[in-house]
């Protein structure tokens, strides 16, 4: 498929993230006194779609569906109609739209909207399935001989995360507190995070609701979109914390994913297979075909005034499981699946030092300074800003998601001193 071209100004442009292609799901407002509205991005704009319905120019079944500042009403009703929405907002801003006049006042400028979380996080469970960033910090902390569990290459590693503390890319970080021990001292400490540290993932967003087992098929189609997530993550905390549970207030600071939800119909183009598997996986895990996307990632590090560097380049294919394989195996218990819950990919790294998706890996736990800007970084310093970036490439145009981005402010003054 080529680019569908529209009216919009920027839209066309081969460089755009937003072509009529994409028509992410976004929630935004005009200012202080404004309340938040759900929104599609296209060219240089967010279209108000909560106006459009409000005006009669969308309707959908079972409406009103977006006149609540987040999408779990749409993403709830199933994909007959996303499709719809779709196919009306594409018809609405194609080249020699009827109603392009009608439609205009409902577009406002990207530059000046205020960003949301674009829909409420149910539950939020991070996996860890990329076997470049599974190798390497198994490597680091175990030997190369023991770098993957037993299980690993049979099921996707997850645990359970905080829903809470899942944010809208701009919003600041705070430096963490948390119980440290080094591995020369007696005791621990509780003191800020010194080894504070970003994972580039994927978060799948969970659209339809399970209440049992599902295929890797029937968990493919409950999914509503894909956004950008980075799972900040303070090692050291980590480092005493994780034996034998796995991480818990390490991963607790935040998560910030990008204000788009890109539509699982936008990314249908790019599918890519998983990589040959090493041990066949049992046939609830088999995939009936391609689940993952060819999306380009990157993330970039900008000191405080510094101009940015990009420190890692990867692509979500590079993941050894897919997004419908942690669902489905999510449900393998009879856990039930939410509207609105989130699952982490897991970092996505790729086979080559400079594709690495955490600064863990990326200066092999401190030893290799990496260089940036007017510097060095092996774990992130207060003030830094981390962004990460994707999207796919199609025929004259791109899929993007909008930039997922976070600063890191010093930690606050010790919280239980009296």
């Amino acid at each position: 498929m080529g680019l569908i071209r529209s009216w919009v100004q920027g839209a066309n442009a081969a460089e755009s993230p937003f072509p009529l292609n994409n028509l992410p799901c976004g929630v935004f407002s005009m200012g202080d006194d404004e309340e938040p509205r759900c929104g599609m991005a296209i060219g240089d704009f967010v279209l108000d779609v909560t106006g459009l319905e409000e005006a009669g120019l969308i309707a959908l079944d079972g409406g009103p569906l977006l006149d609540v500042p987040f999408w779990n009403e749409v993403m709830a009703a199933g994909p007959a109609v996303w499709a719809s929405l779709r196919a009306r907002v594409t018809e609405i801003l194609m080249d020699g739209a009827g109603e392009r006049v009608a439609v205009e006042p409902f577009l406002h400028p990207l530059a000046k909207v205020a960003f949301h979380l674009p829909f409420l996080v149910a539950e939020y469970t991070d996996f860890y399935a990329g076997r470049h960033h599974a190798t390497n910090v198994g490597t680091m902390f175990r030997g190369a001989e023991n770098a993957l569990p037993p299980n690993w290459l049979h099921i996707p590693i997850g645990y359970n995360g905080r829903a809470s503390s899942v944010v809208v890319s701009g919003t600041q970080v705070r430096r963490p507190w948390g119980q440290v021990k080094g591995p020369d001292h007696a005791l621990p400490a509780f003191q800020p995070s010194r080894r504070f540290d970003i994972e580039l993932e994927m978060g799948a967003v969970v659209g339809l609701p399970s209440e049992g087992p599902v295929t890797v098929a029937e968990a493919d189609a409950m999914i509503f979109g894909y956004v950008l997530l980075n799972d900040w993550s303070a090692r050291d905390i980590q480092a005493w914390e994780y034996q034998p549970l796995g991480p818990f207030q390490a991963k607790a600071t935040a998560t910030t994913i990008s204000p788009w939800i890109v539509m699982k119909a936008a990314l249908e183009p790019f599918r890519a297979s998983t990589p040959p598997r090493e041990v066949p996986l049992l046939p609830h895990l088999q995939e009936p075909g391609p689940m993952l996307y060819d999306i380009a990632l990157e993330v970039t590090l900008a000191p405080e005034g510094g101009a940015e560097t990009v420190i890692a380049r990867t692509n979500y294919a590079e993941m050894y499981y897919s997004a419908a394989q942690q669902l489905a195996h999510h449900t393998t218990s009879g856990c039930p699946m939410n509207t609105g819950d989130l699952l982490g990919s897991g970092t996505i790294s790729g086979p080559t030092k400079d594709s690495r998706g955490s600064l863990l890996e990326l200066s092999w736990g401190g030893k290799e300074p990496i260089a940036i800007a007017g510097g060095t970084r092996t774990f992130i310093e207060d003030n830094d800003t981390l962004t990460l970036r994707g999207h796919c490439r199609g025929n004259g145009y791109r899929i993007g998601f909008g930039d997922c981005v976070g600063t890191v402010l010093p930690a606050l003054a010790d919280p239980y001193a009296r």
